[in-house]
């Protein structure tokens, strides 16, 4: 069929009304969890698009992988490209807090599988992802932005706008919303359901750390907690470029205190820890800093007719415990194996084989989180002592094995945290 240009003379975008473009599956952005899904069901055979809002390379946080993040990239074959990428090597975590230093080695978890990952800046991290992506037959459109979807039709139906201007559409079989904390489907859809988490604010920069303390061990995340608010922390992300990313998490009246300048604000508030304050002496702001309010959010359902939510457009926790990027990674595993079956012709349960076991994982992640705020697991985690065993089964969980049911603290996360925090309080 001829197209036929209708132009809005109230609108400058342009109308192109012509027979849809028609794939198999419909991605909806292209960070970690749209790359590894429309990647893995490409190499299925099956038709791709996947729609990109942004032009990539593009800044985004989420800069700490875990080691279970490794699995699905090797799932989806980019395990290569990732390891020639020059980011920075990432072992276990490290915790400061007045004085109190400790520290979780990956490799010595509970739970099998890598033990070691990347701290990455993800533009350059996503980029690749992205490209292998397409390197796997996945047709990428930058700059494409999503105006309208209809899941009532026989086929899912997008409507999109292109770089030029012009009004598009295209239909699939099956949508994934892998955009992020655009949630595309679920503002779209009126999907979106309120965290239980209290609004939060994460204010971030990224500086040239120039750190020479020779005991700073870069190979690990440092999360700090503040000097007298104990629910108020911060992230210290060393790159492999001598640069770093550091941020503040706090409730969000909490930042009225501080400077309206974010790039004085971040520094202020980090200043308030001696030992931050001394680490980061001769650090040089290299990217003006940003800040996120309300980040946590949840959906009245993962899936739908047609659909399904992916990674953070479907719910996120808290940054914490770097828990996003290996949740939405994750999501993209289980849905790309389940629509696979579903394509060929299976009947499938999307409740069943998709949700329930996404959220057992998020549970576990929520479990720790929640323990973190209210102090249970900093209890735990700055405890003088720690059981070899146990240690190794709560680093599995902060390695990202949040779905490794023999894992005792996952598969029955909250009573053994409570029990755990207890003995720590009164030993």
């Amino acid at each position: 069929m001829d197209a036929i240009l209708l132009t809005n003379p109230t609108n400058k975008e342009q109308l192109i009304m012509s027979q849809p473009e028609s794939f198999d599956v419909i991605v909806i952005g292209a960070g970690p969890s749209g790359a590894i899904s429309s990647a893995l069901l490409a190499q299925k055979g099956y038709s791709v698009l996947m729609l990109e809002r942004e032009q990539f390379p593009r800044f985004s946080i989420g800069e700490s992988l875990l080691p279970q993040c490794m699995a699905f990239i090797e799932e989806a074959g980019m395990l290569p490209a990732v390891r020639a990428g020059g980011f920075q090597f990432k072992n276990g975590a490290a915790f400061y807090h007045n004085d109190k230093h400790t520290h979780f080695d990956f490799t010595k978890k509970f739970s099998p599988g890598h033990g070691t990952t990347f701290q990455v800046q993800r533009a350059h991290f996503d980029k690749i992802l992205a490209d292998e992506a397409e390197r796997f037959g996945v047709d990428l459109r930058y700059r494409h932005e999503i105006t309208a979807v209809d899941i009532n039709s026989e086929q899912p139906r997008v409507t999109y706008r292109t770089p030029e201007g012009e009004v598009r559409e295209a239909t699939a079989k099956f949508l994934l919303d892998a955009s992020g904390f655009g949630r595309v489907l679920p503002r779209l859809l009126d999907l979106e359901y309120p965290s239980d988490f209290p609004v939060r604010q994460a204010c971030f920069t990224t500086v040239r750390d120039n750190i020479t303390d020779e005991k700073f061990d870069r190979n690990k995340i440092l999360i700090t907690t503040h000097p007298v608010h104990r629910d108020i922390w911060y992230w210290t992300i060393p790159f492999s470029n001598g640069q770093c990313s550091m941020g503040v998490i706090a409730r969000q009246e909490f930042f009225s205190a501080y400077s309206e300048n974010l790039d004085e604000r971040v520094m202020q508030i980090f200043n308030e820890d001696a030992y931050l304050k001394e680490l980061l002496k001769n650090s040089e702001i290299v990217r003006n800093a940003m800040q996120i309010t309300g980040y946590s959010c949840n959906v009245k359902s993962l899936h739908g007719k047609g659909f399904a939510l992916l990674g953070n457009a479907g719910e996120f926790l808290d940054p914490v415990f770097s828990s996003g990027v290996t949740i939405a990674m994750k999501s993209a595993s289980l849905a790309a194996a389940l629509l696979d079956r579903q394509l060929r012709g299976e009947t499938v349960d999307w409740e069943a084989d998709f949700a329930t076991p996404l959220k057992k994982g998020v549970k576990t992640f929520h479990t720790f989180v929640s323990a973190w705020y209210d102090g249970r697991f900093q209890d735990v985690v700055y405890h003088d002592k720690h059981n070899d065993d146990i240690k190794a089964m709560i680093s599995s969980v902060l390695a990202g094995y949040a779905w490794d049911e023999n894992n005792p603290y996952v598969k029955d996360s909250e009573r053994r945290m409570n029990v755990l925090a207890e003995i720590c309080r009164t030993t």
